[in-house]
């Protein structure tokens, strides 16, 4: 699908014009076809085939147009990485969009904030540039149909379309017979993000690899000092959880 021609020339204020007057539904219908190919061919055990589509996804200009908008557009949007970077401009988007570009990808170190928990402690984020959070948007494109075909069905947590009422909604339809279970066991994975295998996550995780890898690896800053990452996934990116 041709989305724009030449999008890269021109005066800013064109390029601006350009972005404002994208067909999003247009592009949202193809990305969505092609995710639904995706879905189809993992249902199918077709492992190969879903490797292929997602290489054809993360290569096409309607994803990149895709990711670069919804991680500009999100809450997250105007917080920028170590580069101090943000794509506020239709330009910028539109020159970001085209910069998604998998041959010498290098990704930049995650930039280390501290929030407060209800424990009085506090958790450890890292900020990925914008246009790594871009990268990432646009590789979870070609994730989710992949992970949303084979989760289990009472699962809730980061769900596309699944919130927390959605579970106590099942919780209620589960509980409220007069054979229902009696007791919940609540359980938490002590610092679950912090010590995750990286190798795990690589044998485990349908995604283009090298990638995943670099994300991995990536390190990050906190307070002007670089950290090597040499296990755990930090919370902080859009493809994360």
């Amino acid at each position: 699908m041709t989305v724009v021609a030449s999008p890269l020339t021109g005066a800013p204020s064109a390029l601006n014009l350009i972005w404002d007057n994208m067909n999003w539904a247009l592009i949202e219908a193809s990305v969505l076809r092609l995710q639904m190919r995706i879905a189809k061919a993992t249902k199918l055990g077709r492992y190969g085939k879903v490797k292929s589509l997602q290489w054809l996804l993360t290569h096409s200009i309607g994803a990149k147009l895709l990711a670069t908008k919804r991680v500009t557009e999100n809450k997250g949007g105007k917080t920028p990485g170590v580069d101090g970077k943000t794509w506020t401009k239709g330009k910028d988007k539109l020159k970001g969009a085209f910069s998604l570009i998998r041959r010498g990808y290098q990704t930049e170190p995650l930039r280390r904030v501290y929030i407060p928990k209800k424990n009085g402690k506090q958790r450890p984020l890292g900020i990925p540039t914008i246009r790594a959070r871009a990268m990432q948007a646009l590789h979870l494109l070609g994730l989710e149909p992949v992970t949303e075909t084979l989760a289990d069905k009472n699962s809730y947590g980061f769900r596309i379309g699944r919130s927390c009422a959605d579970a106590i909604e099942q919780c209620l339809n589960i509980f409220c017979r007069k054979k229902s279970a009696q007791w919940i066991l609540e359980g938490d994975i002590k610092s679950c993000f912090d010590k995750i295998s990286h190798e795990w996550l690589l044998e485990n995780t349908p995604m283009d690899q090298e990638i995943l890898g670099k994300w991995l690896k990536s390190g990050y800053i906190d307070q002007g000092k670089y950290h090597e990452t040499g296990e755990g996934t930090p919370q902080g990116g859009i493809i994360s959880p």
